[in-house]
């Protein structure tokens, strides 16, 4: 949005300078990022710079063949099956809960809601602690199901908050019309409800997927060696060796957030446009 022409010289100033502050505000944040990608094409194992060439050698070492690199392909394998299986779940129970919650009117609605929201706003350490003596009882420490289960409560509040913020401006006569003309409460929602929604429920769940990919704390926790993660990976590489695979891997996540990134960002104009808040 440009700035208005009639516009005082102090409000053009301020237009131009609070722009000024914003990039250098990104930049700050981003260039740690800049310096630390490059050097996962170092091929030698020092993290220095100038780079004395360019290399694949770091990748090579997760697609490889030798011991590191079937450790490094088991967590990728470990990491896609509990984030895409932990999505799912927190998709279809989150999606759930917020029409539950945006339709019906109930005494201790509010407290029900700060419930199961409640897993992103304590500490990431308490749900661990917590998590871990609960499992333990009921035996899934060191399981994969575990670890699936605490990533699907940890992703639960992110399908919830999206799909809750998208049903506000549904219109529920709608679905009353898809009633009357005769069509059941399934049907009403696959032709009605989902297609409106479904913006949403698309954006919580790659939240819920993004949340599960990058978590280490719980894993840290529940994990045994057979269960470990990306993350879990490359914490401890982190402790033991300290190698460019590490960067590898982690431009790898970086590029994953950023593809997350530009699709949520692609899915919330849509829903814009589905609810006339923007011009299609």
């Amino acid at each position: 949005m440009a700035v208005a022409p009639y516009a005082t010289p102090v409000e053009k100033a301020w237009y131009y300078t609070f722009r000024v502050i914003c990039g250098l505000i990104f930049f700050f944040l981003i260039m740690p990022i800049l310096v630390i990608i490059p050097l996962g094409f170092n091929p030698v194992p020092f993290f220095t710079y100038p780079m004395e060439g360019f290399s694949w050698r770091w990748y090579g070492e997760i697609f490889g063949d030798s011991p590191i690199s079937i450790l490094w392909q088991r967590s990728m394998v470990n990491s896609v099956v509990v984030a895409i299986c932990a999505t799912l779940l927190a998709t279809i129970l989150g999606t759930l809960a917020a029409l539950g919650l945006t339709r019906a009117d109930f005494p201790g609605k509010p407290a029900v809601m700060a419930i199961l929201i409640s897993p992103i706003m304590v500490p990431i350490v308490v749900i661990a602690v917590g998590m871990f003596y609960f499992y333990a009882q009921v035996g899934l420490v060191s399981t994969l199901s575990g670890i699936i289960l605490a990533h699907t409560t940890l992703g639960v509040p992110f399908v919830v908050i999206t799909v809750s913020a998208t049903l506000q401006g549904f219109d529920h006569n709608l679905v009353r019309a898809g009633a009357i003309l005769g069509a059941n409460p399934v049907r009403v929602f696959r032709k009605v409800t989902l297609p409106i929604i479904t913006p949403g429920v698309v954006s919580g769940s790659l939240f819920a997927f993004a949340a599960s990919w990058d978590e280490i704390v719980v894993v840290l926790f529940l994990a045994s060696t057979e269960q470990h993660t990306v993350p879990r990976r490359m914490w401890s590489g982190i402790r033991e060796l300290l190698s460019p695979t590490i960067i590898a891997a982690a431009t790898m996540l970086i590029i994953i957030s950023i593809l997350l990134m530009f699709t949520m960002e692609w899915l919330r104009r849509r829903s814009e446009r589905m609810r006339g808040l923007t011009p299609s």
